[in-house]
């Protein structure tokens, strides 16, 4: 092969390996953010925690629209004061207000950033698409606790307060593939926006009645100590 074949070859090479890198960046910047809880990720978790301990921190509730989704979105309560390890309940009212059904996901995060790594999910509106008929409500609710491993970092021995946020987004637009890029935020939901084809009907909305369906775990009372 000629030097310019070889010189040519190389370059081929180096282009082909820096798209891999580029198509690799996204799940492996989604590993790192649950792994450490960046940008404010939450972590999902498929039970309650096993003790409390005496230590109580409120958990704020904050919401958001896009433009994009004609939906009314608020919290049903402003917050909650919790023991760390105490298994939480929220929901979020749902309205769509348009003439049209409409899927919508669901972005979300934690302030301080830094108490993300020990904000713990069992059940959340947010790890599925939810869909909505015209002028049709809905309230989306999540079940979580602050992880007791909190009490050994001391980097968070200041957290009193702990703030969770969700925009709603339109599915398969635009704006959400923006948001979901961003900052490490919805780790869980990207996941789903990406195996969820267009095709695919997306789950319906859960509303009150869906409490009855709560893993068997979150009635199960944590000893205190």
């Amino acid at each position: 092969m000629s030097r310019n074949g070889v010189v040519m070859v190389a370059l081929a090479g180096v282009v082909v390996g820096m798209v891999g890198l580029s198509f690799a960046a996204v799940p492996l910047y989604s590993i790192f953010c649950k792994a450490t809880g960046f940008g404010g990720t939450t972590q999902r978790v498929a039970h309650a925690a096993k003790k409390t301990i005496d230590r109580t921190i409120e958990i704020r509730f904050n919401t958001s629209v896009d433009s994009g989704l004609p939906w009314e979105f608020k919290p049903n309560q402003r917050s909650v004061m919790l023991k760390v390890g105490q298994t939480g309940m929220a929901t979020f009212h749902a309205h769509n207000s348009s003439a049209t059904p409409i899927v919508g996901t669901a972005v979300y995060n934690v302030t301080p950033d830094k108490a993300g790594l020990y904000f713990d999910k069992i059940q959340c509106f947010c790890f599925t698409q939810q869909v909505l008929k015209p002028q049709e409500s809905a309230d989306l609710p999540v079940a979580f606790y602050i992880d007791p491993a909190i009490a050994d970092d001391r980097n968070l021995d200041d957290i009193s307060v702990i703030t969770l946020s969700y925009t709603f987004y339109r599915s398969q637009s635009q704006a959400l593939d923006k948001a979901v890029g961003a900052e490490g935020r919805a780790a869980e939901t990207q996941e789903i926006v990406k195996s969820v084809s267009a095709d695919t009907p997306a789950p319906a909305a859960k509303t009150p009645a869906d409490a009855a369906s709560m893993p068997a775990a979150l009635a199960a009372s944590p000893r205190v100590e």
